[in-house]
């Protein structure tokens, strides 16, 4: 038995279609990370913006005020439930797939830096009094914590 429109609560299958369109777009996202083609993924990233911070607001407001999602009809709270639900599974896919990309070009910039130091055209460095040092002369910098 379907309920009928009228009895829905507007505000909840607002929150339901904001869910529903932002998981989509997230899921497009983390699809992109995962296929390792991060420029596919800033194509929609101002609706995505945009919608997130929508649904950061609205659901605050159903925070706020649990008893409209009490009062709303049960059909409606379980179509939430499985919005918010799949929501959250995407929030955790496109995690995964931010986080192995950031890995992958960490380990990227890493081995990029270790051979350009490793080839580099070792110079002659001067100490004191004009005599040469065996130091190697360089102006890469590594930080090895980024």
């Amino acid at each position: 038995m379907s309920t009928a429109p009228h009895d829905q609560n507007p505000h909840i299958q607002n929150l339901i279609i904001l869910t529903e369109r932002l998981t989509a777009l997230i899921a497009e996202q983390a699809q992109a990370f995962e296929k390792r083609r991060p420029q596919d993924a800033a194509v929609n990233m101002e609706e995505t913006t945009k919608l997130a911070n929508a649904y950061r607001h609205e659901a605050a407001k159903m925070r706020a005020n649990p008893a409209e999602i009490a009062a709303a009809p049960l059909e409606q709270r379980r179509r939430l439930i499985r919005a918010t639900e799949a929501f959250d599974a995407v929030i955790a896919r496109q995690g995964r797939a931010l986080t192995a990309a950031k890995t992958i070009t960490e380990g990227l910039v890493h081995a990029i830096a270790h051979e350009v130091a490793a080839h580099r055209n070792k110079g002659a460095a001067y100490g004191p009094n004009g005599v040469r040092s065996g130091a190697a002369v360089t102006a890469i910098t590594l930080n090895r914590q980024a």
